[in-house]
């Protein structure tokens, strides 16, 4: 395969992301009007769980081969990725309103679950019991998050009224876009780094890392350029909490997962990006997460990355 015909296809992958996230932002919060939910949890819910079928899927197929450990990585960078990436860049796009709601329960739930995670993992493994009980949270926290019909004190421009079947079908066919475009972006620029002789560690911390992100930072990019913090910000919570509670809880529950290539940094960074959101969310007056918040989180990132760049 020639080098044009694979920057081709980079491209085509990142056009579907693009064009995914937009149909995908469309739809979810065309759902959250006409049923009564806020934009926050149709993001913390369809969202969050739909851009992270990936990570889901892979980790699911490599617990029942036997061979799941690898789920802890891609989690903890995801995670990591989410808040400190993701985030930092959309609050630098759009201030990302926060609610009453949010500072008291959706923030520190993020942190709760984080802090679970390496409580649990404390004696380097991921048992079948843990995993019942991260899964357990997860039913709970589910049911918690749809019980909550109305956002306490947000106003968001009204999303355009579209028949339940147009709404369904551009959630379905975004997603579909953001998975199969970002596999594609993915795949094609590891074969580019290849090609100008990047090493494979180098290659695993940047583009393979980021790319399981990719879908969220599309999708909240798109929310931001429309004006809808709320779904981005639940984006994200939703992502994080998903993947700690259903991937790794359901991956534990069929084979304990080790954390043997899980470093103290690593757990220290996803810790520190926990608690960097909730500062984010609660200090201040403005009910918001501004500008300083995302240059604050892109800073930490930066500092991550650098740290793991130069200990490759």
């Amino acid at each position: 395969m020639s080098l044009a015909f694979t920057i081709l296809l980079l491209l085509a992958g990142l056009l579907l992301v693009v064009k995914g996230a937009d149909f995908l932002v469309d739809g979810a919060s065309s759902v959250a009007r006409r049923w009564g939910l806020s934009e926050f949890v149709i993001g913390l819910t369809v969202v969050g769980m739909g851009t992270s079928a990936p990570e889901m899927v892979v980790s699911f197929i490599g617990a029942f081969e036997g061979n799941a450990d690898v789920s802890l990585g891609n989690v903890v960078g995801s995670n990591i990725f989410n808040t400190l990436l993701i985030l930092g860049v959309t609050a630098l796009l759009l201030p990302i309103a926060v609610t009453k709601e949010n500072r008291r329960r959706d923030v520190p739930v993020n942190l709760f679950v984080t802090a679970l995670l390496i409580g649990l993992g404390w004696d380097g493994t991921l048992s079948h019991w843990d995993g019942a009980i991260l899964l357990a949270l997860f039913v709970g926290y589910m049911w918690m998050s749809f019980a909550q019909k109305k956002e306490d004190s947000v106003s968001e421009r009204p999303s355009e009224e579209r028949k339940v079947w147009l709404s369904a079908l551009l959630i379905l066919g975004g997603l579909a876009m953001l998975i199969f475009g970002g596999r594609l972006f993915v795949d094609n620029a590891v074969k580019i780094a290849h090609s100008a002789g990047v090493s494979d560690k180098f290659i695993a911390v940047t583009i393979l890392a980021g790319g399981t992100s990719l879908p969220e930072l599309a999708t909240c990019v798109a929310a931001a350029a429309r004006k809808k913090g709320q779904l981005a910000l639940g984006n994200i919570i939703g992502s994080n909490i998903f993947n700690i509670l259903l991937i790794l809880g359901g991956s534990a529950l069929i084979t304990p997962l080790s954390l043997a290539g899980i470093s103290y940094v690593d757990l220290g960074a996803l810790l520190v990006s926990a608690l960097a959101l909730l500062a984010a969310a609660c200090i201040g007056r403005r009910k918001q997460m501004g500008r300083i918040s995302g240059v604050a989180f892109l800073l930490l990132f930066a500092a991550y990355m650098t740290y793991l760049i130069i200990n490759l």
